[in-house]
């Protein structure tokens, strides 16, 4: 057979074989200081209690999120209310403190066409040099296969380009064509949010989606959005993003996913329990006054979890509905994942530090969602460093002069087995419950059963360069590259074998 499959590309080799040896020297500095330590008669007994604490509430969060999906999945109700830790707890739930129409339950018999849908603003953030290759294909999408609202839209492509390029002629003459587009360049911005906030100045419609440069939104989106909206209970709606080019490579397999069990699982349930959601940087519906209020920080790593922590302390409400779907393209190689996820893990971190007291002292915070968003918080400084620290604790045990302690050793396997057991039960959830417009079937969820430990520990490595980088005031931001789906090579191979 030949060395074709892209799974064992030479350029994946290569980029593994740098990450297994930067992962070696990450575990062997603090496995030294363990066996030092232990050597000298210290306990890691602080260390130990927080791995254990940490597993147990990974295990009790994962679990009661993909309970209450499987409970929400067999009632007929698509309107099934948010809350039930409120509800079961009997917490008061904070007022809001801007006057709105008092927010009433979410009828079931309110059916989405009967929802009157106002002038809507969709914003399409782009880095021209970047998705020249798509921008055409995604406006052609907007306004061929989505229902406008019969109150009328408008669409503004605010983009950013270092040079004049030859794509903006023929987006000058798709304007043309159609009216309700909107060309907005954005003269001296280095960001998306300056994108944003350029396009959120001129934007005239009651209700703003906004969107990243490759995302194919459903045709319903509006108005199930909208329906979120009316009343006045909720400010931000999140839909579920779903990837689009599942079938590119086996990374982009693992991606799609890994954004099922997030979208469809984790978001959704994390709104069932608590009510309380996070603006994901695309396919999100706010009220244009709340997000022109709020705005974006020009200078934030994750501007999406900047906006949405901010408007948590303002006291707005967002909610998540996995029945607005978009698909996007996930990164199709390990450079284009390791700088993502280097990003947002940094940008996490970044929201953490400035947020994390306000969101404790916050008074529009219940108790539900104020302990469900401090440990988000925390989780993002600490969660990687900490669990990274398992391999060379354990190592150090095993190596260190000092008694070993069985019980450790004994309750740590444990927990991390039930963990792996409490990941096998949210994919199989996730992939009963995958949406028909995904390309993606449940031998691609057997597949990130069987590579989530490897996809873990990559995961965790990034989170700990991460961290590196955050506290060494390293600040790069790398755009993620966009270009349309490739041919699946490594399927393409496996056929050729057979």
């Amino acid at each position: 057979m030949k060395s074709s499959l892209a799974l064992f590309a030479e350029t994946v080799l290569a980029i593994a074989r740098r990450l297994l040896w930067l992962s070696t020297w990450l575990l062997w500095i603090p496995m030294a200081v363990y066996i030092i330590a232990l050597n000298h008669n210290h306990s890691l007994g602080i260390l130990q209690g927080a791995l254990l604490v940490v597993s147990l509430i990974g295990l009790v969060v994962i679990n009661a999120e993909t309970a209450v999906v499987i409970y929400s999945s067999r009632r007929s109700n698509p309107w099934f209310s948010r809350g039930l830790l409120q509800r079961w707890g009997r917490i008061r739930r904070r007022p809001a403190p801007l006057a709105r129409p008092a927010p009433g339950p979410l009828p079931p018999q309110v059916s989405l066409p009967f929802v009157s849908i106002p002038f809507v603003t969709i914003i399409v953030a782009a880095y021209l040099p970047n998705e020249q290759d798509i921008i055409e294909d995604t406006l052609l999408h907007w306004l061929t296969r989505v229902t406008p609202p019969a109150q009328g839209w408008e669409i503004i492509l605010a983009y950013n380009t270092p040079v004049r390029l030859p794509v903006e002629d023929r987006l000058q003459a798709l304007a043309r064509r159609y009216p309700a587009l909107v060309l907005l360049p954005v003269a001296h911005s280095h960001s998306k949010a300056e994108n944003l906030n350029a396009a959120l100045q001129m934007a005239t419609g009651e209700m703003t989606g906004i969107f990243d440069a490759d995302h194919y939104p459903a045709a319903d989106c509006l108005s199930r959005a909208w329906a979120w909206l009316y009343q006045g209970r909720y400010d931000m709606v999140q839909g579920r993003n779903i990837i689009r080019n599942a079938k590119d490579s086996w990374l982009t397999q693992l991606i799609a996913v890994e954004f099922e069990c997030i979208y469809g699982v984790s978001h959704y349930g994390r709104s069932l329990l608590a009510d309380t959601a996070l603006f994901g940087g695309s396919n999100g519906y706010w009220r244009t006054a709340t997000l022109r209020h709020l705005g974006f920080h020009p200078t934030r790593l994750t501007e999406d979890i900047d906006v949405t922590v901010r408007s948590l302390l303002g006291g707005y409400r967002p909610v998540h509905d996995p029945a607005i779907v978009t698909t996007e393209l996930a990164p199709d190689n390990l450079r284009g994942l390791w700088l993502q996820r280097q990003r947002w893990s940094q940008g996490w971190l970044e929201v953490a530090g400035l947020h994390l007291g306000r969101v404790l002292r916050s008074p529009h915070l219940d108790a539900a969602q104020k302990p469900y968003w401090v440990l988000m918080l925390l989780f993002s400084q600490g969660f990687y460093a900490l669990v990274w620290q398992v391999v060379p604790m354990l190592l150090s045990i095993y190596l260190s002069r000092s008694t070993r302690d069985l019980n450790f050793e004994n309750l740590n396997l444990v927990l991390m087995g039930l963990l792996t057991l409490s990941v096998v039960l949210q994919v199989a959830v996730a992939m009963g419950l995958r949406p028909a417009a995904s390309t993606y079937t449940r031998r691609h969820g057997v597949l990130y059963c069987l590579l989530s430990p490897v996809y873990f520990w990559l995961k965790a490595l990034i989170g700990m360069v991460a961290v590196v980088n955050h506290f060494s005031g390293s600040r790069v931001w790398h755009v993620t590259a966009r270009t349309k789906s490739k041919p699946n090579r490594w399927m393409v191979a496996l056929r050729g074998v057979k």
